[in-house]
């Protein structure tokens, strides 16, 4: 095989971010009774993006995105409810790590891949506890060598930090026989190109690429991951 370990990011690559967020963001606005609208969720995930934009940098922590976003939301659509920013993002946080949901062929390829003896690790930014309960819910729990997670690593991608700590857990594989797939051009990708590792872009609407990170591969489709990891 090509690469003997593949470093998968989480969200949007194996596992549907987008599904997983609607689903907890109806099961918070549930429990205050009030109706979770298209035009909140929009906000919401313009709010969260730009928060997780600036975590990537470090110019917000972790723990200072879990309530910002949610102060900002109610903030912006005046919600009124019993609840503060901070237990809001608390019964968030219990239903997002309950939506299990994966991309399209995730699972079919992670059998396939387990079943040749690929090794396979996830290296994500998202929160520990999300992570870690969608993941156990999921057909893909016993895929992975190691879940490696920012919290735990001390640095977030792509930031050099998250990688060590992955490679240490993975018992130093040579740089060369490792890939790294992944969504996300400024996390995943160029993460991957500082820390000396072939990429893998995964990009299933096809987007053009505004930027000067340029992966060594490109995907729409994770079956398409197949011929790269077989290739010589």
């Amino acid at each position: 095989m090509r690469y003997n370990v593949i470093l998968f990011d989480a969200d949007d690559t194996l596992y549907d971010y987008a599904q997983s967020e609607a689903f907890a963001l109806a099961g918070v606005f549930g429990e205050i009774h009030q109706e979770c609208t298209n035009a909140i969720v929009d906000s919401y995930r313009r709010i969260n993006q730009q928060l997780w934009n600036d975590f990537e940098q470090g110019i917000v922590t972790q723990g200072e995105l879990r309530t910002a976003r949610f102060e900002r939301l109610l903030e912006e659509h005046s919600i009124k409810c019993a609840l503060d920013a901070e237990a809001f993002s608390n019964i968030y946080i219990k239903y997002l790590g309950q939506g299990s949901f994966l991309m399209e062929g995730a699972e079919k390829l992670c059998s396939q891949l387990s079943e040749r003896g690929q090794r396979m690790a996830i290296i994500t930014n998202g929160i520990k506890e999300v992570q870690f309960n969608r993941i156990s819910r999921s057909a893909l729990c016993d895929s992975f060598e190691c879940i490696v997670v920012s919290e735990d690593a001390g640095s977030q991608k792509p930031h050099e930090g998250i990688f060590d700590y992955a490679f240490d857990m993975l018992n130093h594989p040579d740089k060369s026989e490792v890939l790294i797939v992944g969504d996300s051009l400024t996390s995943d990708i160029q993460g991957g190109i500082r820390y000396g590792i072939d990429t893998c872009w995964y990009n299933p609407q096809r987007k053009a690429n505004p930027t000067s990170i340029h992966p060594k591969y490109e995907i729409h489709t994770l079956e398409e991951l197949h011929d790269i990891i077989s290739s010589e």
